[in-house]
């Protein structure tokens, strides 16, 4: 097991337990998201963490793939999609980086709070593309905190010293996000910046 999973392994009942920290912005990001997914949707989410998310939009889709790096998240979100009676979902164990994606397969493709968490943006996007269907969306949401406080980077690095933080975790701006997003050839529809701007939830197209 490498590093990245053991450290999600071992928060996750933690990370279920916690409560959403602005759940005014979660459950707009919710509704905005819903309104895209077309009829008969086929979804694909990159890190699902434990599934909350998934269980959200899946009773909206035709068929719901929850993806993440941790088994011990995907076993508590199999747990939540049985006890709430939805069989349109499957959890896989996937390095999203590594992964082998049908092309063309997804109506929509969401991976959110995890663009910050990964070592190569460019080849995640590059999946994401791939995957998607000719006009299918790419909806994200990413903690900017190159917008942030200026002592954030300080405390960030004392919190992986301390295993209190993946090991990696980068800083970056709104914009960056954007020339990403671009570069990989997505056609960005929406940008806003929730959590008093601290976060960049994005929705971009693939183009026919």
């Amino acid at each position: 097991m490498n590093q990245t999973a053991k450290f999600w392994d071992d928060i996750a009942e933690g990370y279920a337990k916690s409560k959403i920290r602005d759940p005014g912005a979660y459950e707009e990001k919710l509704k905005i998201t819903r309104e895209l997914f077309p009829a008969e949707a086929n979804v694909l989410e990159i890190a699902c963490g434990t599934g909350t998310t998934a269980l959200h939009h899946a009773p909206h889709v035709k068929h719901y793939t929850a993806t993440d790096i941790s088994q011990k998240m995907l076993e508590i979100g199999r747990e939540k999609a049985a006890a709430a009676g939805l069989s349109n979902i499957s959890f896989e164990q996937q390095n999203i980086l590594e992964a082998r994606l049908p092309e063309a397969a997804y109506d929509a493709v969401l991976a959110m709070s995890i663009l910050h968490l990964v070592a190569d943006r460019p080849a995640l996007l590059a999946k994401v593309v791939e995957t998607l269907k000719p006009g299918g969306v790419f909806v994200s949401s990413t903690i900017c905190l190159g917008n942030m406080a200026f002592y954030f980077p300080v405390l960030l690095s004392v919190m992986k010293r301390v295993g209190k933080a993946p090991s990696i975790v980068d800083s970056f701006k709104h914009e960056h996000l954007d020339e990403l997003m671009q570069e990989a050839g997505l056609i960005i529809e929406r940008h806003d910046r929730m959590s008093k701007g601290s976060v960049a939830f994005i929705v971009a197209r693939k183009p026919n």
